[in-house]
């Protein structure tokens, strides 16, 4: 099982880095994140990102771009993306994946994050 995952990341095409301050965020307060999406020889990678926030149900749903009313599906970006997400504070107790899709060149890396809003 352990060879079967180092082959899988050694067959990756770009490394994501989902940068957080904390897996446990005040609702309602903006939880400040960043990607960054490199090549294998630290080059920032040119592509597409789509950020979600995946349910204990497993639904996803889009996250929005700042306080606009965008979603950040296949949203185009030059290797380094940041935003901000305010949770609501209906969300507090429950566990939640963030996830970062980012596609480039044909290909595409995904990224989870686990939530839990206090």
């Amino acid at each position: 099982m352990l060879l079967l995952a180092a082959a899988l990341v050694a067959a990756a095409p770009f490394k994501v880095t989902l940068t957080a301050p904390t897996h446990t965020p005040k609702a309602t307060a903006r939880w400040v994140y960043s990607v960054r999406a490199t090549d294998a020889k630290g080059r920032l990678v040119k592509g597409q990102i789509t950020v979600q926030i995946v349910d204990p149900f497993g639904g996803a749903h889009p996250v929005q771009f700042g306080r606009t009313t965008r979603n950040i599906v296949n949203f185009p970006f030059r290797g380094t993306f940041r935003d901000f997400v305010q949770w609501p504070a209906e969300s507090r107790g429950f566990k939640l994946t963030f996830r970062v899709t980012v596609k480039s060149g044909g290909k595409a890396v995904r990224t989870n994050y686990w939530i839990k809003p206090r």
